[in-house]
């Protein structure tokens, strides 16, 4: 990390200044006489418009902009300028800006001097500090501010699904890890600090969160999904997405929609061909966009690479209008995913050339193209189909309007620049927000299994613990290109190294790599390590027989899960398996810690190792948090987010699904021909202490089917010895319907923290909604009917029971 503050987090908020002499710029040159005590003349002509007047109606003042627009300037709004490193070769405006297409403004700068991880080219002197930024920021704003003709101000985005995407900011786990907490307080603690800090670092709006449903984990994008089921994404989602935008950071949620289901789990270049029914996608994979939208007041989403039954998404009027805008009633603005446009003709091939896919995706409902190449490459031939009749200017006009109307939100157009360059260097990375990191890297922990009771472990129990495996000492996993740059990760290793102290040896040995020259093809059958690998393992069992204790970090890195990752295979890569083996073949006690991007079939591990803890990929705090959890200064209670199948011939396997779509073929784990089981299911977790459920009472338990609210309530008490948190869950069956529903869905969850002996009563409350199904018309409806009630510790674990008539 570059800055500790030892000062709490403060509220930003957008206000109107008197003149520019509150902001900061990098040039020196002279300031354009258009700044007034209350309002700016962007347009220079040295009287008030309606468009510069605050006083006047939102609606207003966007139709008098629009009136004064030309063609270029409107095609000018409907395109992203990627930033500096990127497409932009200049960290701030120079003379050829005056040559280039943005001379009649831009929609919105992308990633601009973020100092991009893994991307040398993006490295640049205005990164750091967070003032020099926002500082860096004000220049190019300025910019289109002053040497633009009207004046209209850029909407500067960034990626922020790890915290912000941005040299130094608070970093945070993966968002799989996220969801394993269930914790909407949490989720909505990190919103704020992601938005807080986007907004004094000059962004204005923030590409999070993630709302895909991972029911595939042979998908390589699981890692960035907060889960399985689309009501807990739900919840949270909505969490994030009002915690960035009270900020006054336009919250981009993505990617819109269908996207994390294309065929045989595979992405790379394929990234399609959904095989999802029209009920399973708006029952299941919409409905995290409809809530966040409908219940969070979205203002920005991106749409996906993606065809749906045929028609790509971003040329699918059916998704980026009729869907989107006319049912749920969207009012920001659509950003494509970057070359989602072009891939109409690259990858979906439906488009002759890429006009025709400017066309495509223009007429469905597209206001802002996105891609890796310049602004021009869109915005010239988007000129000429609205000259050629093609494109009408109305159409124009409207997809325009919803981006002035995301700017003038924002405030752009009375505040345009970063006010206060100072609190910058107080707000990111600063104490308060560290302490939240931690706390989530310590709640997205998971403990699988602790059958034989070795965690927690007494600090001074083992003298001589070993450290292994090729995630011991790997960092890598918590630092992506859609999150913070330069920040100090710390490792399993150094996190109980620090722990233990001087209270016990710690030894290191690096077991194995992630993979090896075989992989991917040993997905495929066993092969034998080769001869570096079998060193790796050779030195680690040699140390393990002189240690006491084997604590043994496998799983992924970002080599092994991600974008464009996809796998054939569940099972640990390379020969991290091979390693495990031979460690338990020395007798000694054995920790395996999971840090990993998708569920993992450790069936072996399940059978024979008594200890394993999943961790995620766990975030800047991720190693001392492991080290609290294994010596018990912390009591894992996180509940996993997705289902974790025994092998990948069973996929799909997941939460929530119709009935007998999983069932088995005896009442064993193991039928006539398949295994029948979920490894984990989703929402198990366990903890070193025990929960008692008890008094189950529903208010009312009947009801009409107009019925507003329904009252869940019990008891929870921890009646072991350690305080933990538990996550008692809410589920309800269909039991009869007049289609086919699912065996359970979740309708309600809370994290709560008990200490020994602590009761508490828990209150759940059901909606109308949450009775509700879509009818053999796509009309959704309650129908008459039981609706039977569950609380338990997971979708598998139910510990009480009851039921709602519906008449």
């Amino acid at each position: 990390m570059k800055l500790k503050q030892l000062i709490p987090i403060l509220t930003i908020s957008i206000v109107s200044f008197n003149t520019v002499s509150a902001q900061e710029f990098i040039s020196k040159k002279k300031k354009a006489k258009i700044y007034h005590d209350t309002w700016i003349d962007f347009n220079k002509n040295k009287k008030k418009d309606i468009y510069e007047d605050s006083n006047q109606p939102l609606d207003t003042r966007i139709n008098n902009l629009i009136s004064q627009m030309s063609l270029d300037e409107k095609t000018c709004q409907m395109a992203t300028l990627y930033g500096f490193g990127r497409v932009l070769k200049d960290e701030l405006p120079g003379e050829d800006w005056n040559n280039r297409v943005y001379k009649d403004g831009i929609g919105n700068i992308d990633e601009h001097l973020n100092g991009l991880a893994y991307h040398k080219s993006a490295e640049t002197q205005y990164s750091w500090p967070p003032s020099n930024h926002a500082k860096a920021i004000n220049e190019v704003q300025r910019f289109f501010v002053e040497d633009t003709r009207l004046g209209i101000p850029v909407d500067f985005t960034n990626e922020g699904i790890r915290g912000l995407c941005h040299d130094g900011a608070t970093s945070f786990p993966a968002q799989i890890g996220i969801g394993s907490t269930w914790d909407k307080d949490l989720v909505s603690e990190i919103g704020a600090i992601t938005g807080k800090e986007a907004r004094v670092l000059g962004y204005t709006n923030v590409y999070s969160p993630i709302l895909d449903l991972a029911r595939d984990p042979r998908w390589g994008r699981t890692v960035e999904c907060y889960g399985e089921d689309p009501y807990l994404v739900s919840q949270l989602g909505v969490e994030m997405v009002k915690a960035l935008q009270v900020q006054n950071v336009v919250s981009t949620a993505k990617h819109f929609a269908v996207y994390s289901a294309p065929k045989g789990g595979r992405d790379g270049d394929a990234r399609t061909d959904p095989h999802i029914t029209e009920r399973e996608m708006h029952e299941i994979y919409l409905e995290p966009f409809r809530t966040v939208v409908q219940e969070g007041g979205l203002k920005g989403i991106m749409s996906s690479y993606n065809d749906y039954n045929g028609i790509p998404v971003t040329g699918s009027h059916y998704f980026l209008t009729e869907v989107l805008r006319d049912q749920w009633g969207f009012k920001g603005y659509v950003v494509s995913d970057s070359w989602a446009v072009g891939g109409l003709k690259g990858r979906h091939h439906i488009a002759e050339d890429f006009k025709e896919t400017v066309y495509l995706s223009v007429m469905a409902g597209l206001n802002v193209r996105t891609n890796f190449s310049p602004a021009e490459d869109f915005i010239l031939p988007l000129r000429e189909l609205v000259n050629e009749g093609r494109i009408p200017v109305e159409t124009i006009n409207a997809r325009v309007r919803d981006v002035l109307r995301v700017k003038f939100e924002l405030g752009l157009f009375d505040s345009p620049y970063v006010n206060n360059l100072k609190v910058a260097d107080e707000i990111v990375h600063n104490q308060e927000s560290e302490h939240i990191a931690l706390k989530a890297s310590r709640k997205s922990l998971v403990l699988l299994k602790n059958s034989e009771n070795l965690l927690p472990i007494k600090v001074d129990a083992f003298k001589n613990i070993l450290v292994t495996g090729p995630n011991a000492k790997a960092i890598n996993h918590s630092i992506s290109r859609y999150g913070p740059s330069n920040v100090k990760v710390q490792s399993v290793f150094d996190g109980i190294k620090n722990f233990v102290g001087n209270q016990a040896q710690v030894e290191f040995a690096q077991g194995c790599d992630f993979y090896d020259t075989n992989w991917p093809k040993s997905e495929l059958y066993s092969i034998t390590p080769d001869e570096v690998q079998q060193k790796y393992i050779n030195e680690a069992v040699s140390k393990a027989k002189e240690s006491n204790l084997i604590i043994v970090a496998v799983g992924d890195n970002e080599d092994t899960v991600g974008e464009s990752k996809s796998r054939t295979s569940l099972d640990l890569p390379g020969n991290q398996l091979d390693l495990i083996k031979a460690l338990y073949e020395t007798g000694k006690p054995i920790v395996v810690v999971l840090i990993n991007g998708r569920p993992l079939s450790i069936n072996w591990v399940d059978d024979h190792i008594s200890s394993v803890i999943e961790a995620w990929f766990p975030g800047e705090y991720g190693g001392q948090a492991v080290a609290e959890a294994i010596f018990g200064a912390y009591n894992p209670g996180g509940k996993l987010s997705v289902t974790f199948p025994r092998t990948v011939g069973q996929i799909p396997f997941n939460f929530p699904y119709k009935r007998s779509s999983q069932k088995g073929q005896g009442k064993t784990d193991i039928g006539q021909t398949r295994i029948n089981t979920a490894l984990y299911p989703f929402g198990y977790g366990l903890s070193y202490t025990t929960f008692e459920y008890s008094d189950l009472k529903i208010t009312p338990e009947s009801a009409s089917n107009d019925v507003e609210t329904i009252t869940v309530s019990f008891k929870l008490k921890n009646t072991g010895d350690y305080e933990g948190d538990e996550v008692p869950q809410l589920y309800i069956q269909d039991e009869f319907a007049s289609v086919v529903t699912y065996t359970k869905v979740l309708r309600g969850f809370e994290r709560v923290t008990l200490k020994p002996g602590q009761e508490k009563e828990v209150t759940m409350t059901l909606q109308s909604r949450d009775l509700s199904l879509l009818n053999k018309d796509m009309k959704r409806v309650v129908e008459p009917g039981i609706f039977k009630v569950f609380i338990g510790s997971s979708s598998e674990d139910d510990r009480l029971t009851g039921q709602i008539i519906i008449k």
